[in-house]
């Protein structure tokens, strides 16, 4: 950026405001060809969920201060839809307020990397911008990374997952939603931020409402206008493989009648498919021997998150034993509390013990915890270092700090990984895709990959006794970014981990939460929710399933009081067995079920849980 695009703003300084939007197939009517790709001819296009919420707060701030709003998407001509719907949303508030339609045959294929970089090209041909918005994800492939890696390469700090916000003039104040608990920061403008589902009301206007505005709001940028490339495919470090389709074949049967009789069928045919076996255990694996003089895999290790840790370093030592490598470990670690990180010692206010669980080598990276300080001083690492892999935590924290990353060394990432392999020696994701439908497999043709990994999808390691090498490096506080406090009201393992979750929507209100624990004690349960219950504070944000929330994957999964929409029930294909309990034969959750209880769910809860307790009791 220019220095006039960085100067501090002036109090009474109206805000120039950049909202990013996306495109993206609206997922009701998405469909896959045989080979798993998109069918694109005729599918219905909108503006991604959190997108809207971008161009929603941006109005809103512009209005506020006197300023203006440019929305910048990357996409074919039919993007501009989307553009225009975001003017007649600003045209209808009294916003100044226009769009940047960045397009050309030239940008096709570009990966997370690519995009950001036309993007940030386009808005730096724009000039200063006080305030860049953009969604948290889009709901089609779940990355993150645009936001984060926007900012890095325009050399500004970065906010994730922003749900309330206040400005003073000079900075910006910040609740961020984090995966299990919020974060409150401060940032000096100019800046980045994405902005999570609960900022504001979204950005919506009808077919006529976008037909009426008139194209002289908005202007086309190609290839040419923003300069030497490479763009797109060229230009993406990232490349996608072979496509696993993700069949789910529901037994679909419908149980009717007396509530009683229902019951007692439901448990018999739930013990027949097996979906009370509790012999399983979170699987581990035996961390092979490592150390070689091959190519190094890296860990980044978000504080005080060991358990997604020492999954990542389990992994890590599997592929150093693939290529012949060995394996470091980039411990971030708050100043005063240190961990020696060898064998046989006591872990420091314990954190575990590294060595054991796969690392050959441990960086601690001591001081600032914040994101924009930790990639800064990682980045550094990685570029030095060049580790042939660097494996994040698929976290707020680990996505950011991948991404800046990531566009630091020109890296390709993947995100949100659930499967990690070597083929051919290079490193390949498997990431779930299209709400789930499907995994594509991600490889980078980078000579530093990197990927972030969904926790509680990898084994933990089994123990060894490795004494691993030890070095220490500063993490200075650069001051783009003040973390004032953080906090957390759950943990994202929770879910990942259960092998039954209880899903609950607002049919079953707080106070009636009580009234499902003998059945969450009869099953060993956790509790899952819709969005609508986590929007209303019900349940904490890390127990949402769906779309906008979680994906999980338990034996058993049971839905109560609720609709089970398709923006719910995506979340839920993983599951070995679902059931719904709902009293409207016409409800969408008995479409996504093996078994559905026509019922109350006040009078089925009770009599699943006394017949589960007397089923158990007999055995």
């Amino acid at each position: 950026m220019t220095p006039d695009s960085a100067r501090p703003l002036r109090p009474s300084e109206p805000l120039r405001i950049a909202a990013l939007v996306k495109q993206i197939p609206a997922f009701e009517t998405m469909e896959l060809d045989s080979d798993g790709r998109l069918r694109r001819d005729g599918v219905e296009l909108e503006m991604n969920p959190y997108c809207r919420r971008a161009v929603s707060k941006a109005c809103e701030l512009a209005e506020t201060t006197g300023g203006e709003v440019v929305v910048v998407t990357l996409g074919p001509p039919s993007a501009e839809d989307t553009l225009r719907e975001a003017i007649a949303w600003g045209q209808a508030l009294g916003t100044t307020i226009r769009g940047v339609l960045v397009t050309d045959p030239a940008f096709a294929g570009s990966d997370t990397l690519a995009t950001a970089r036309a993007i940030s090209r386009a808005l730096e041909s724009e000039g200063r911008f006080d305030l860049i918005l953009a969604g948290r994800n889009s709901v089609d492939a779940d990355t993150g990374q645009v936001g984060p890696e926007v900012a890095e390469l325009m050399g500004l700090p970065f906010l994730t997952g922003v749900k309330s916000v206040e400005l003073d003039g000079r900075g910006l104040d910040a609740h961020c939603e984090h995966d299990d608990g919020i974060v409150r920061a401060r940032v000096q403008l100019p800046a980045v931020c994405s902005v999570a589902e609960r900022l504001c009301d979204p950005c919506k206007v009808d077919p006529a409402g976008r037909a009426a505005v008139d194209a002289v709001h908005i202007s086309t940028v190609s290839a040419d206008d923003l300069g030497p490339g490479p763009w797109g495919a060229a230009a993406s470090p990232t490349r996608v493989g072979d496509v696993r389709l993700l069949e789910v074949a529901r037994e679909g049967r419908r149980l009717e009648g007396p509530v009683h009789d229902q019951v007692e069928d439901a448990v018999a045919a739930l013990e027949a498919r097996g979906a009370f076996d509790t012999t399983t255990r979170p699987p581990t694996t035996v961390v092979p021997a490592t150390g070689g003089d091959g190519p190094v895999t890296a860990v980044l290790g978000e504080p005080d998150r060991h358990r997604e840790t020492a999954e990542l370093l389990g992994a890590a030592a599997r592929l150093a034993a693939d290529t012949g490598g060995s394996t470091a470990l980039l411990d971030v670690t708050p100043e005063g509390l240190l961990d020696v990180s060898t064998a046989g010692a006591e872990p420091a206010a314990g954190r575990p013990m590294f060595g054991n669980q796969g690392a050959d080598r441990v960086v601690e990276l001591v001081g600032s915890t914040a994101e924009d300080d930790v990639a800064d001083v990682a980045a550094h690492w990685t570029a030095t270092t060049a580790p042939w892999a660097l494996l994040a935590p698929s976290t707020a924290w680990g996505r950011e700090v991948a991404s800046r990353i990531a566009a630091r060394v020109g890296g390709g990432l993947t995100g949100d990984a659930v499967e990690l392999d070597v083929i051919d020696g290079r490193l390949r994701a498997w990431k779930p895709a299209f709400g789930g439908q499907l995994v594509a497999a991600i490889t980078a043709t980078s000579e530093i990959q990197l990927v972030t990994v969904r926790a509680g999808v990898l084994p933990l390691p089994a123990a060894r006794t490795v004494t691993p090498e030890v070095e220490r490096i500063a993490i200075p506080h650069r001051g783009r970014v003040d973390v004032l406090a953080r906090t957390r009201d759950d943990d994202i393992e929770t879910l990942a981990l259960a092998e039954v979750v209880i899903g609950v929507g607002q049919a079953v209100e707080p106070d009636e939460y009580p009234l499902l624990d003998p059945l969450l004690d009869a099953l060993g349960a956790e509790l899952g929710a819709t969005r609508k219950v986590t929007d209303r504070g019900w349940l904490p944000r890390a127990r949402q399933i769906g779309i906008t929330g979680r994906a999980i994957a338990p034996r058993l999964y049971i839905g109560i009081g609720l609709s089970g929409k398709f923006n719910h029930s995506v979340g839920i294909r993983a599951a070995g067995t679902v059931v719904g309990v709902n009293p409207d034969p016409d409800a969408p959750i008995h479409e996504h079920c093996d078994l559905s209880l026509t019922a109350d769910w006040r009078e089925a809860v009770p009599l699943l849980a006394a017949t589960v307790d007397s089923r158990s009791s007999a055995t």
